[in-house]
């Protein structure tokens, strides 16, 4: 994942939820995993996916991503 596009457009797919997130697309991909990591309930984020590049991640997968030494912005992950 070193080669990972930070800076490219994302869509999130989650599982049903009471979040009320369904689809969400975003400009920038760290953009939507900090949403998937700060905002969603973990039960959601369990169900989530990323697609970036015609590529799907899953909730491990994007948890990853947010830990990288090359996610771009400030960590806020709250106590889960």
């Amino acid at each position: 994942m070193s080669t990972f596009d930070y800076k490219a457009a994302a869509e999130l797919f989650a599982a049903k939820g009471r979040s009320g997130l369904r689809y969400r697309r975003f400009a920038q991909a760290a953009e939507a995993i900090r949403y998937a990591i700060e905002e969603l309930p973990l039960k959601v984020l369990l169900g989530t996916s990323l697609e970036v590049n015609d590529e799907r991640y899953n909730a491990t997968q994007i948890r990853a991503l947010y830990e990288s030494q090359h996610y771009p912005f400030t960590r806020n992950d709250p106590a889960r």
